[in-house]
């Protein structure tokens, strides 16, 4: 098989000169051969899949580190890389959506839209609310923290020796906005309380990356809408019309797993490292990166946000079935966690609910 030159090679592949040096640099596409005199590289036919591969995965905007972990896979096994480029434009269409939710609460501000105003602006609706914990019939001592309040709904899972202060500190952190935070300053307020949280944990940890921390998910309101903030496998649900969905995406192994298609839901259930965080405020910076979006409210919604020692023991048909007959939001939490007992209570459970409602 005959050498290309680095041109003849960059007129095949559709990257240039620039970018073929580029990518041999970082180790994602190396030449054929490199002449020991004159420097110049070059290439063979059978690299093209693979520099075609690069160029399209740089066109959709996928990080130089990613594409070298998709083109080796690609080498080696086609269906699975397919499979993990699927995963990652899930990943970019999900945080397009919150990036779209932020611009229209960001113009609704600017603008002077009545529906992003201050919760003191707005009369039509309020919330209802309740929240529980309950130490399990196993644990020795109740790491799970939750809250409920006029404006602010959190649930915090606490873990390692000091988990329980963890999530004390995560929700207390929290609670110090409800006040304080109106606005277009929700998000920023949001974020820079989990800063915070995630310091704190780092400073107190006793030099063992992750030996404590805590998840967190937790909704804000301001206005017509709610500030959603979320790290960990910690979850937040909607009821709206009958049909209850998920609106967070946990920070697990496993999850990362489903989403590239190499596990599915049920096979997750039982996985060994089915509890493996990948994000949580454990005091590592790359660990504890939240996902903060906006969710619009209307009346007649009904929000849980719940630990896994709730989701893990209490099938989705029955949570739906809890959310839709319960009358007030301390009856579906003192009945779900009723049930996190009685299927064995393994775990901690921590739930809150609230219910948009009219004035």
């Amino acid at each position: 098989m005959g050498e290309l030159t680095i041109g003849a090679f960059a007129r095949a592949s559709r990257l240039s000169p620039k970018a073929l040096r580029l990518y041999d640099e970082l180790g994602l596409l190396a030449p054929a051969r490199v002449d020991g005199t004159t420097g110049y590289r070059y290439y063979v036919e059978a690299q093209l899949p693979r520099a075609r591969l690069v160029a399209w995965l740089r066109r959709v905007g996928m990080p130089l580190a990613r594409i070298g972990e998709v083109c080796d896979l690609y080498e080696t096994d086609p269906p699975a890389a397919g499979l993990v480029i699927g995963a990652y434009w899930a990943r970019v269409e999900t945080e397009t959506a919150a990036r779209r939710d932020l611009v229209t609460f960001l113009v609704d501000q600017l603008s002077g839209n009545p529906a992003g105003k201050g919760v003191d602006e707005m009369s039509e609706m309020r919330m209802r609310y309740a929240a529980g914990t309950d130490r399990g019939m196993v644990r020795p001592v109740n790491q799970d923290t939750a809250y409920a309040g006029s404006r602010l709904l959190a649930v915090a899972d606490g873990f390692g020796d000091d988990g329980a202060r963890a999530s004390g500190a995560a929700i207390d952190a929290l609670v110090a906005l409800e006040e304080s935070v109106r606005g277009a300053d929700v998000l920023n307020g949001l974020a820079d309380a989990v800063d915070r949280v995630n310091r704190s944990n780092r400073e107190g940890s006793s030099g063992d990356s992750g030996e404590s921390g805590t998840t967190l998910t937790a909704m804000l309101w301001t206005g017509s809408r709610l500030a959603l903030v979320h790290v960990g496998d910690t979850r937040a649900y909607l009821l709206r019309g009958g049909e209850v969905s998920r609106i967070t995406h946990d920070h697990t192994l496993v999850q990362s797993m489903i989403d590239a298609g190499s596990l599915t839901a049920e096979e997750a259930t039982s996985h060994p490292q089915r509890a493996l965080l990948l994000r949580a405020l454990d005091g590592s910076a790359d660990h504890a990166r939240p996902d903060l979006r906006l969710h619009d409210a209307v009346p007649g919604d009904r929000y849980l946000l719940c630990s896994d020692g709730l989701f893990t023991v209490v099938g989705p048909d029955d949570i739906r079935r809890v959310l839709t007959t319960a009358a007030e939001p301390a009856d579906a939490v003192s009945e779900l966690i009723a049930l996190a007992l009685a299927g064995g209570g393994p775990d901690n459970v921590a739930c809150a609910v609230a219910d948009a409602v009219t004035v």
